[in-house]
């Protein structure tokens, strides 16, 4: 007799559905988990076993055979423990084995029985309702995984909870899902002094979802932009949280009881490698530009990125996804994200600095900046320069707007962005996703624009990829100014800052 029970393997954010087969037959008592297991499932012979002893049930006498189907399929991880014991407890007619079959299940055991919270419950969630399965998952798991509707998800703190269950002596109820509250953001973009043209590429860059790119001395204020920019942005939508949260789950970031409706803010250091960055490492995890999908990539001191990290950049930013190619899986992440480049002028940061000369202007800058390719730097769409603040100007009364004034004109846009675009494509929700006719149609510029435009192009040498980001930024300006159609201001507007740079002066 052969009992079955199911679980998940996963593949970057895909989670592949996998048999687990228990096969008691007679012959010397053993326990053997066959089906390319790696260490980590191996090891669950042991905690099953001792799992079991703790409920007081003893395993039989007989030959214990485990099969974990596809056998080609490599599988990894502590969350098979569940399943393999679930399929052991239906092969021994502990719990029915309608029960079993009928129930995709994932979680570590501990040596007593409880059980353990592990990653990917939302990807294990959507793979059983495309099945029409229930989805058993550890208590701490199961308000992430409960975000899928389509499914029922029922969350246990220990196995016998599992049992109990499952004989009808004390059914659990279905998990709600949760959501984490994170606390009220007390910077403001009010805060910054001075500023107002970075303020206002702030706001066209959240409106549109456009990349930036600062270029100022030391102290000029780029960190602190930046790290006010969250609280211009939208919070996510259902459909965008539970995309972020599928790639967060995969990577172990869901540990507070459910997903955030927050739009990721992740600023790595320069010293971060190109795994850490693009992805990759023996189970190709996601890296940080898929961590910051639907939300913000701050690169901070851009140019002391390794060169070979910052060229990866160039194709995740213009397809927004990245394969992760291994010698046995190739996988896909997404990875639409915003990304903010901050960099001095030079390596010592005063090239610009009337009272603090630099002996070697302008080759430092150069030099400096060189680090930047140009392919890189023509798919950023906005560029500015941020001059340092005197310190009067830190003695006046803050002034501008506030960030909940910004936010406000940013949510409008990005409404107008979401009637325009419908729902027909869900992959083109902001302007910076729009390519090719459909931006003819929805950025073509009035006589007097293409005129400048048309000028523009010739007389700096505007790329075809830079020709269009100015359209595409053009367009974000006329939805924060509430145009239907892109003029002639919006335009000029969108080329001083294509053209305002270090490089460009």
């Amino acid at each position: 007799m052969v009992a079955r029970a199911y679980t998940v393997a996963f593949e970057g954010v895909e989670a592949h559905q996998v048999e687990v087969q228990c096969a008691l037959t007679p012959g010397l008592p053993a326990f053997s988990i066959v089906g390319l297991p790696d260490k980590a499932v191996s090891e669950a012979r042991d905690r099953v076993r001792s799992a079991l002893a703790s409920m007081a049930i003893a395993l039989p006498s007989k030959r214990i055979t485990i099969n974990l189907s596809p056998a080609d399929l490599p599988k990894e991880g502590s969350h098979f423990d569940l399943p393999i014991a679930v399929a052991l407890l239906a092969a021994i007619g502990i719990i029915p084995e309608d029960a079993s079959e009928s129930t995709v299940s994932l979680g570590e055991l501990s040596l007593d029985g409880s059980l353990v919270g592990v990653t990917g419950a939302l990807p294990a969630a959507m793979s059983a309702a495309e099945e029409d399965r229930t989805l058993l998952c550890p208590a701490v798991s199961s308000p992430e995984a409960a975000w899928v509707a389509a499914t029922q998800v029922i969350g246990a703190a220990t196995l016998a909870d599992v049992v109990r269950h499952y004989s009808g002596q004390s059914p659990l109820k279905p998990s709600e899902p949760g959501e984490v509250h994170n606390p009220k953001n007390a910077r403001d973009l009010r805060d910054v002094k001075g500023q107002e043209r970075a303020k206002r590429a702030l706001e066209i860059a959240a409106a549109g979802r456009h990349h930036l790119f600062m270029v100022g001395a030391p102290g000029s204020g780029k960190s602190m932009l930046a790290a006010r920019l969250p609280t211009i942005l939208p919070p996510l939508s259902p459909a965008e949280a539970l995309e972020t949260s599928m790639i967060h789950s995969i990577a172990g970031l869901l540990d507070q009881g459910g997903i955030s409706r927050s739009r990721p803010f992740r600023e790595p250091h320069h010293t971060a490698s190109m795994a850490a960055i693009v992805g990759g490492g023996r189970r190709a995890s996601p890296g940080e530009i898929s961590l910051a999908h639907n939300g913000v990539l701050f690169m901070d001191e851009m140019p002391e990125f390794s060169r070979p990290v910052l060229e990866t950049l160039r194709q995740p930013i213009e397809t927004g996804q990245v394969m992760i190619a291994r010698a046995n899986a190739h996988v896909t992440y997404p990875c639409k994200f915003m990304l903010i480049a901050a960099a001095n002028p030079c390596r010592c940061g005063h090239m610009f600095d009337p009272a603090q000369a630099c002996a070697r202007v302008p080759d430092c800058g150069q030099d400096y900046l060189d680090r930047l390719s140009g392919p890189l730097l023509d798919r950023l769409d906005l560029r500015i320069e941020v001059p340092p603040v005197s310190f009067q100007d830190l003695d006046l009364p803050n002034d501008g707007d506030t960030s909940e004034t910004v936010a406000a004109r940013v949510s409008a846009a990005q409404a107008r962005q979401t009637a325009r675009f419908g729902h027909d494509d869900p992959t083109i929700r902001v302007n910076a996703d729009v390519h090719g006719q459909q931006l003819e149609e929805i950025a073509t510029p009035d006589a007097e624009g293409r005129s400048l435009l048309s000028h523009v192009a010739e007389r700096f040498g505007l790329s075809a990829r830079g020709y269009h980001r100015v359209l595409r930024v053009a367009r974000t300006i006329a939805d924060l100014d509430q145009s239907d159609t892109v003029r002639r201001p919006h335009l000029a507007e969108a080329i001083s800052f294509r053209l305002s740079s270090a490089q460009d002066i």
